[in-house]
């Protein structure tokens, strides 16, 4: 516990062994998995593809034991429109779905997905952001896992989790152009979307102006799993995020740029996360548009 009284969050990666070790502790304890009692584990399934099918199939037709399948554009986004395609969900919304998966105040929650990881992320973030600090993502998510899986959905008991925002540093438009000029802003997307040399599913091509390009999938290796919290701090340190006073991250709309923020905290970097993100921005015809290879 820390001098204010608040305790400090663990760190936001989970290694597959290490939560089936958890799981196997929790299954000697009395309960069903899944239950919401203080200091049980919550596990949360958050498959989901960009463009891709829905992620509900997949989990039902094979999870982690215990899992609770929690949909990430109806559950922790909100309708899209001019504040981005994922805007960020209404908070009794959001804090209905957590607590109809159990979360309570106490519970220790782990997000995953299929192995990308930004989804899961997406839902660490919500979390973090909306006062829940012991949550974490399965570092390489299902892809990763070599325990059992299983069709059984689970019931848990309610959760008392109340959203209250502001726990992570978020930014809107005109902070994430604040940061920009005056900090350091990542534009988390593919290298050739930050350049304008392509555009698949936003209004505009090209990138904040200012904003540094920062790939997430250099976060991660080969088989999906984050870099060592070394390798990540030199990689953003070279971006220039350790002389930065500010860091804020973008990225298509807001759920790879959670992946990034991540990746930051566990290379011991506080980040400010532009939920509205490029989806936003570019529909705004008084924003600037930069294109090439401004910086990064």
């Amino acid at each position: 516990m820390n001098t204010d009284g608040t305790t400090t969050a663990p760190h936001p990666l989970v290694s597959p062994e290490e939560l089936a070790a958890e799981l196997a502790g929790q299954a000697g304890q009395a309960g069903r998995p899944g239950e919401s009692a203080p200091g049980r584990l919550v596990l949360l399934d958050v498959r989901w593809e960009l463009g891709g099918p829905p992620g509900r199939p997949a989990y039902e037709a094979g999870h982690i034991p215990g899992a609770v399948y929690v949909d990430l554009d109806t559950e922790l986004a909100g309708a899209p429109g001019a504040g981005g395609r994922h805007p960020l969900p209404e908070l009794a919304v959001f804090g209905a779905a957590m607590r109809a998966a159990g979360v309570s105040a106490g519970s220790r929650v782990v997000a995953y997905d299929g192995g990308q990881g930004w989804a899961a992320a997406r839902a660490w973030w919500l979390l973090r952001w909306a006062g829940h600090r012991d949550v974490r993502v399965l570092d390489g998510g299902l892809a990763a896992w070599r325990g059992e899986l299983t069709t059984a959905v689970p019931e848990p008991e309610q959760g008392d989790f109340v959203p209250r925002p502001g726990a992570l540093p978020l930014l809107d438009a005109d902070g994430a152009a604040a940061v920009a000029r005056t900090g350091l802003l990542l534009d988390a997307r593919a290298g050739e979307r930050y350049r304008g040399e392509v555009e698949p599913i936003d209004p505009k091509a090209g990138h904040i102006p200012g904003a540094v390009s920062a790939p997430t999938t250099e976060n991660v290796a080969e088989d999906g799993r984050f870099l060592p919290a070394a390798r990540l701090a030199a990689r953003f340190k070279e971006l220039g995020a350790a002389d930065a006073p500010h860091v804020g991250v973008y990225c298509g709309s807001g759920v790879s740029g959670a992946h990034e923020v991540l990746a930051l905290e566990a290379a011991g970097v506080r980040a400010a996360l532009y939920a509205g993100s490029w989806s936003e921005w570019s529909r705004d015809p008084s924003r600037p548009i930069a294109t090439g290879p401004e910086r990064g």
